[in-house]
């Protein structure tokens, strides 16, 4: 009789232990590979020296001491082996995107593709055992009475998966475990060249997402507060509408990074969208030609527009400052505009050159009401100006000295209108406010601003003090 392990490809029960959660800057310690092929197991393991250090917490829970890895091969000494030892195989984990992802960030690296098929027990559970409350490993250690060699090792963790596929055989029969497993595997609204178990991989949380084309070029950046949902929109329009057919077609790869919530999201997909400028988005443009009004009273009481460009331009710390435009153009199509609709006169706005003692020319077209021969006054004509550019004024920063914005456990640092990082706790903090004078970004400014007035206020504080606090120790 044909039996399951007859009908799918060899399987590779996966763990890995590493320094940390965040696939770009921790590292992998361990890895430990199950392999069941036609009845017959094989095991891998190996301790890998991550080249940083390994904090106390982590030890504790691993029991992977810093001396245990000190002479132990780096990952790109052993990426060859353990990708040869991975190839072919389907690559099954408990909660599959962590260890996938440190695994595919890892290979990527040294220069490695790895894309194998991927199977999460974590969603393998849930569909099998809709009833059960908890799918987390301890939760499936006692619910189906699993054998525990050495809990948080990656061999030990690896040979529970083994354990669990197996005790599904024996409660619901391969026939049942392979169609799980099988819908599992495959999604028939993806693009054909993106293998489907990327889509089992993608998380439920918000954060930024990657489309790559040909040669790795990124093709759009995206953001969400579900990265799984909306990636998979994509998708699901591609049938309908032209520009996410487009986007289906040339699309090879999807990357992800999670945030910890909206704001995070936001300030990432800005800055990656200018950094790599990928094809189809609508382009974001930097703020090098930035520039904006500032009034000035001459000598005759009378309010001056004067352009104010971006090597002079500190948003935030200046008054009176009105618009911010991505260039000279821009910032005069605006003033001339509002001079006609109000009737605001091109000479005293520096528009249009003045003869002493005539009138400029919206006055002979009756669109000045001739503040530049004093049919109308000074101060009349301030009032206009003052007024209609009021909804243009540049918010003025009201805090002391750089913020922070609180978002789930980690915190947004902000000064005067720019972005300076997210730090995860007070020496990050400290960094990032050592870090320098960050430039200011128009687009940036806008995602605080609206930011800062829908979140709650007690998840904003000031850091004055605690740069104040900074300086101090440094002495």
């Amino acid at each position: 009789m044909k039996t399951l392990s007859d009908d799918f490809p060899e399987l590779a029960f996966v763990d890995i232990e590493t320094t940390g959660s965040n696939f770009e800057r921790d590292r992998i310690t361990e890895v430990g590979i199950v392999t069941l092929h036609k009845g017959e197991i094989d095991v891998w393991e190996q301790l890998i020296n991550p080249e940083t250090c390994i904090p106390s917490n982590i030890q504790a829970l691993t029991g992977i001491r810093p001396d245990m890895v000190a002479n132990a091969p780096n990952f790109e000494e052993i990426s060859r082996a353990l990708s040869k030892k991975l190839e072919g195989k389907i690559f099954v984990a408990h909660n599959a995107r962590f260890d996938y992802g440190f695994l595919k960030a890892s290979f990527k690296r040294v220069g490695i593709d790895f894309k194998p098929k991927v199977l999460c027990t974590v969603k393998l559970s849930r569909k099998l055992f809709p009833n059960q409350v908890r799918h987390n490993l301890d939760t499936l250690i006692q619910a189906h009475q699993l054998k525990v060699s050495s809990r948080h090792r990656a061999l030990g963790d690896a040979d529970l998966l083994l354990q669990f596929w197996n005790c599904c055989i024996s409660k619901l029969g391969s026939e049942e475990l392979y169609a799980a497993a099988q819908s599992l595997l495959g999604n028939s609204s993806l693009p054909s060249h993106i293998d489907p178990d990327l889509m089992n991989l993608l998380p439920e949380k918000p954060g930024v997402y990657i489309f790559y084309g040909e040669n790795k070029m990124p093709i759009y950046i995206g953001k969400s507060i579900s990265i799984r949902t909306r990636v998979l929109s994509h998708f699901q329009s591609a049938l309908s509408k032209r520009k996410e057919m487009n986007l289906a077609m040339q699309v090879r790869d999807i990357d992800w990074i999670e945030t910890a919530g909206e704001i995070g999201a936001l300030l990432l997909e800005s800055k990656l969208i200018k950094q790599r400028l990928p094809t189809l988005n609508v382009k974001l443009r930097r703020s090098k030609d930035l520039c904006a009004w500032q009034l000035t009273t001459n000598s005759a009481g009378v309010l001056i527009p004067e352009l104010v460009t971006h090597h002079q331009l500190k948003p935030g710390r200046q008054d009176n400052l009105f618009g911010l435009f991505y260039s000279r153009r821009e910032a005069k199509i605006m003033l001339s505009s509002i001079a006609e609709r109000n009737h605001l006169c091109l000479g005293l706005l520096g528009l249009e050159k003045l003869t002493k003692d005539q009138p400029c020319f919206g006055y002979q077209v009756k669109k000045c009401q001739g503040a530049c021969i004093a049919k109308e006054s000074y101060e009349l004509h301030n009032i206009k100006l003052t007024t209609v550019l009021e909804k243009f004024k540049v918010a003025h920063w009201t805090f002391k000295g750089p913020i922070g914005i609180q978002e789930g456990n980690v915190v947004h640092i902000i000064d005067h209108w720019c972005y300076l990082g997210t730090a995860m706790n007070e020496e990050e903090i400290a960094e990032l406010l050592e870090s320098g004078e960050p430039e200011f970004d128009l687009d940036i400014y806008k995602l605080i601003q609206k930011s800062l007035r829908t979140i709650t206020k007690s998840r904003v504080f000031e850091l004055t003090s605690k740069l104040h606090q900074r300086q101090a120790e440094l002495g």
